[in-house]
């Protein structure tokens, strides 16, 4: 969050990779069951369909405001004149070191629940206030396990080994985690930066280090080099106004042409020795948005429109999320007016391969890789996640997700999705945080929209992605905007787990529908991992059986790839497979036999399938049927 499905494909124009997007049309929610849901903080209504609700889980006391448990109500919109001159009181005061007097609603967040991360059969939920950490060993009884006080929002949490770590932003954040807040506009108590925790016991986690930074955290990334295996990295991502001098050493709030040394257009690498994490601190301040020709720091979107009937797009200062895939050593930032595509290959030192622009995009918030990652999905979060950015009247491409092919590591257009039933006026919504869903063949991903609820959605095809699943509730208020909704929603080990802002954690299930079969559903139980860091992408793999076999041939069948009688053939096979290996048969002879034939005949058709995906299902289907065969050697 920053404070302050009808899809469209259109052409990508070459300079910068800058795209054009037009007004979505026709958006109807007549026979959408989320349209007109009963508002409530409890029973609000709801609708979903292809997901079904295990568990809802209240935050616990301590974490919400008694006499407001929803919230408190969002100011008005400003007009955009105010805004602008609200902007420029607040650069004033940050040129000068001082503190901007607070606006009406500065304090609205000060108890919502923001990202989540994972660590075996634990879920940390962030808060503006602190984190909880709840026991998901039966994922739909989720049991709390411990809360943690530490104000200072947001509250992101990204755990590696027995460290935690959260990114500290607002300026009431105290470094003793006390509640007091810091009234001064200098002081050597206030704490804004990464936070980093010993979790090793998991019900009194212990603060063992705090990593100041200019800006604070408003996210942060965790970064892993198996050429340095005693360190941890982290990429702070600050949003925040630059404190002073006078509070933070070597802290410029200037321009770079006054002061090459800003802490503007930079990020904050952070090195973590494992065995000494009380030791961690910033080692290096990249310039990952120079100009490579001119060497000038400020060298990408300088902040405006892109002309008439565009998008007024943020100066790109500053990243807002990057997400590591370590694997391909590479990063995707959403960095305020850009999107950026960086080689990682040495964590400290990450270098920038391309940027893109889009005269769609306000503000540039979080990216995901597919899982092979030939494809990027960056969001934009026009309205800071605080306003309703669903409405029938706002257009399609605007705080919507644009997905780009990766090609010889550069970022090509290829389309657009947005939740496709409008929102209404009480409601906050604009696309924000996901992951993908572990269905081999497909590239599905979960997603929060705030009030807009969830949505999972198939983007194998960039230029065309649908809606396959989804599930919403009503506004917390009928006649007014209270903050609230989906902060996160990820997959982890079978479940989709999300955040309420106002309401707590909620445990989903994919239910089996046209869109997605129950072998696909099942091949995605197969999918076990011991952590997940939402920025820190690790790649999914199958194991060789019988039902990731099925999961391939639905999907073929779905798409007309396969004939009728190939797919009896294999089914049978499988079949016979698993009799086999369940002891129920001992031809493993005929069936090996039988399994390999078939891997042959399908890898000869598999040039002549109708799509590249398929093309590539045939094949995985193939490998799939050999190392099945395999196996029962």
């Amino acid at each position: 969050m920053r404070f302050a499905a009808v899809v469209l494909s259109i052409a990508l124009v070459a300079v910068f990779g800058v795209i054009q997007g037009t007004a979505q049309e026709g958006r109807s929610a007549s026979n959408d069951p989320r349209f007109g849901l009963k508002a409530g903080l409890r029973d609000a209504g709801t609708a979903s369909r292809n997901l079904e609700l295990v568990a809802s889980i209240p935050k616990p006391a301590g974490f919400f405001e008694p006499k407001a448990p929803a919230g408190l109500p969002t100011p008005p919109e400003r007009a955009p004149g105010e805004e602008a001159a609200l902007d420029q009181a607040a650069r004033e005061h940050e040129l000068a070191g001082t503190s901007p007097p607070p606006q009406p609603g500065a304090d609205n967040l000060n108890f919502s629940n923001s990202d989540l991360a994972f660590r075996d059969s634990r879920v940390f939920v962030g808060n503006f206030h602190g984190f909880n950490v709840y026991d998901i060993d039966r994922a739909g009884k989720p049991r709390l396990l411990a809360s943690v006080v530490c104000p200072g929002g947001q509250g992101d949490i990204s755990v590696y080994g027995n460290l935690l770590f959260m990114s500290v932003e607002q300026t009431r954040g105290r470094i003793d985690c006390g509640t007091g807040g810091v009234a001064e506009p200098v002081s050597s108590v206030r704490f804004r930066g990464v936070r980093i925790f010993d979790i090793s016991d998991i019900r009194t986690p212990k603060q063992v280090a705090a990593v100041q930074t200019c800006r604070g955290s408003h996210t942060h990334t965790l970064v892993t080099d198996q050429a340095d295996p005693l360190n941890v990295y982290v990429y702070g991502s600050g949003t925040g106004r630059v404190r002073s001098a006078n509070e933070l050493a070597d802290c410029s709030a200037s321009e770079p042409e006054k002061d090459p040394n800003t802490a503007l257009f930079s990020i904050d690498v952070i090195q973590v020795p494992l065995a000494s994490p009380e030791k961690a601190r910033i080692v290096s301040r990249p310039r990952i948005f120079a100009d490579p020709s001119t060497g000038a720091i400020a060298g990408l979107w300088k902040g405006g429109d892109h002309g008439p009937g565009t998008q007024r797009t943020r100066v790109t200062n500053q990243c807002h999320d990057l997400t590591v895939f370590p694997e391909l050593k590479l990063a995707a930032g959403a960095c305020s007016g850009n999107g950026v595509l960086l080689d990682v290959s040495n964590p400290a030192n990450p270098v920038r391969l391309d940027q893109v622009e889009d005269t769609s995009f306000a503000y540039w918030h979080s990216a995901t890789f597919n899982n092979d990652g030939s494809k990027v999905v960056f969001t934009d979060e026009w309205g800071g996640g605080t306003r309703p950015r669903c409405r029938a009247s706002d257009p399609s491409t605007w705080g919507a997700n644009a997905i780009f092919d990766l090609v010889d590591r550069k970022l090509r257009f290829a389309g657009y999705y947005k939740l496709p039933v409008p929102q209404t006026e009480q409601e906050n919504c604009v696309a924000h945080n996901g992951s993908l869903i572990p269905v081999p063949g497909r590239d599905i991903m979960v997603q929060a929209w705030y009030q807009g609820g969830l949505s999972v959605f198939d983007f194998t095809d960039a230029v065309k992605p649908v809606e396959i699943a989804f599930f919403d509730r009503g506004p917390l208020d009928a006649k007014q905007l209270i903050t609230g909704g989906y902060w996160s929603a990820y997959w982890y080990n079978g479940r989709i787990y999300a955040t309420e802002i106002a309401r707590g954690l909620d445990v989903f299930r994919l239910t089996p529908s046209e869109h997605l079969s129950q072998d696909e559903i099942d091949a995605a139980l197969l999918v076990h991992s011991s952590r997940f860091n939402a920025q820190q992408q690790e790649r999914f793999t199958w194991p060789a059986a019988s039902v990731v076999a099925r999961a391939y041939l639905d999907q073929l069948t779905r798409s007309g790839a396969i004939g009728s009688q190939r797919v009896a053939a294999v089914r049978g096979a499988l079949r016979r497979a698993d009799e086999l290996r369940a002891g129920r048969s001992r031809n493993a002879g005929g069936v090996r036999g039988e399994l390999d034939s078939l891997a042959t005949q399908i890898e000869g058709v598999e040039a002549t399938a109708p799509s590249r995906h398929d093309s590539s299902r045939l094949r995985a289907l193939a490998a799939t049927i050999r190392g099945i065969s395999t196996a029962l050697r």
